[in-house]
């Protein structure tokens, strides 16, 4: 496989990847929190402005549904730690690409693709390694607090 090859196919792919996860885990962070945000916030207005009307009663309730249940989602998935990771990994990988590209250190002496190459795969299997703890971590909490619940 020749660099252009390897940067294309394989560099270059790995960046679009991280981006696209990166943008749609941040997107889903974001939407969900606010959404929790503003239902929370909506709790005491209905509770404390509703006059003690069942419907006020039963909004507030569902409201505080819909934040436990947002919770939980949003602790399930980890958008926020793999937004930051995958953006960690994108950039870094950029970061790699450039360096090389540009041909300076540590790309500036002998073999500069195959410490490239060495380089790019470290970073990539760190990542993996790192989701692969994190979502076996996650299994582990979700399986103790549902012990707990039962």
């Amino acid at each position: 496989m020749t660099p252009e090859e390897y940067l294309q196919d394989r560099v270059d792919d790995q960046i679009d990847w991280y981006d696209r996860k990166s943008i749609r885990a941040q997107r889903w962070f974001k939407w969900l929190r606010a959404v929790e945000i503003t239902a929370a916030g909506a709790i005491p207005l209905f509770a404390g402005y509703g006059g003690g009307a069942g419907w006020s009663v039963m909004v507030a309730g569902i409201l505080g549904a819909l934040v436990a249940v947002l919770a939980a989602f949003l602790s399930l998935n980890q958008f926020q730690e793999n937004w930051i990771a995958y953006r960690t990994t994108c950039e870094s990988l950029k970061h790699e690409k450039f360096l090389y590209l540009t041909q300076v250190e540590p790309y500036h002496g002998k073999d500069p693709f195959t410490l490239l190459v060495q380089r790019i795969e470290s970073l990539i299997s760190r990542e993996n390694s790192s989701w692969s703890q994190q979502t076996r971590d996650n299994a582990a909490a979700n399986a103790e607090t549902a012990g707990q619940a039962g």
